[in-house]
């Protein structure tokens, strides 16, 4: 069987891995390599699969298929390494892809698989078959609770404090590449938008800092020769705030798809 090696041990790669545990995916885990790795260790203890703790080169060798849940600052060496050793790679930072093009040319290069999975998103498929004809304008606007940014660097910079916060503050509008920039732990959706539709820069994005929310909210609007698409998603958080539970889901059946000879949706 084909092998996957996640790189990060934290909310979305355990999720990965417990949903491996409890049904057995088509690929079977080489291992994990973590910056953590008394806490990562402890985790690959509790599994009932055993799944080894491996150095970066290690996992590289053993893998068919690197994922990365670790942040976007893992994302260009992991890249570039992977593909260099003819290995696909699969990412859920695609924030990374924007301020890194140079990844994507590789893969091409290669011939090497650079998967980017749905993640926390609904929409991406109808945003490509639009993006075949003329677009006139592609919008995400995103209300979050505001635990879920904390940290944030765009707030940060500013000065910006979400304490004692009792209704919607509008906290950035502007092109998706510095959405990504200012929130690269919140904002990824921004970028597979746009590296699905109109690019980085003409992509529309205004995200909220918003008490009255406890889930993850997205309205995606796109409106073109096509006609015009609404979707509007209610993300439960996971384990980490700032990621959606279903952004693990997403990773979980991106694993499955890729052994599939049955595609379903473009």
């Amino acid at each position: 069987m084909s092998t996957f090696g996640i790189v990060g041990c934290g909310s979305i790669g355990r999720a990965l891995l417990r949903a491996h545990d409890a049904s057995p995916l088509p690929m079977l885990p080489a291992g994990v390599a973590s910056r953590t790795e008394s806490t990562a260790r402890e985790f690959l203890d509790g599994l009932r699969t055993p799944v080894p703790f491996l150095d970066l080169d290690a996992l590289i060798e053993a893998s068919d298929l690197l994922i990365e849940t670790a942040g976007g600052h893992v994302v260009p060496e992991l890249a570039m390494r992977a593909f260099d050793a003819g290995k696909d790679v699969m990412v859920i930072s695609v924030g990374a892809l924007l301020d890194h093009p140079e990844i994507m040319a590789r893969a091409r290069e290669t011939g090497c698989r650079l998967i980017v999975p749905s993640g926390a998103i609904a929409g991406l498929d109808g945003i490509k078959s639009a993006s075949s004809g003329k677009i006139d304008f592609v919008r995400l606007t995103s209300h979050k609770p505001p635990r879920a940014l904390a940290g944030a660097p765009f707030l940060v910079e500013h000065g910006i404090s979400l304490d004692g916060l009792t209704e919607p503050r509008e906290l950035f509008y502007g092109p998706a590449r510095e959405a990504v920039r200012g929130f690269p732990d919140n904002l990824n959706i921004s970028a597979a938008i746009s590296l699905a539709g109109i690019g980085p820069d003409a992509t529309e994005v205004r995200i909220f800092a918003d008490p009255t929310v406890s889930r993850n909210c997205h309205d995606i609007e796109v409106e073109g020769e096509f006609g015009r698409l609404h979707v509007h998603i209610e993300n439960i958080p996971s384990e980490n705030p700032k990621t959606g539970r279903i952004t693990a889901l997403s990773m979980v059946r991106a694993v499955r798809d890729a052994m599939d000879p049955v595609r379903i949706g473009s």
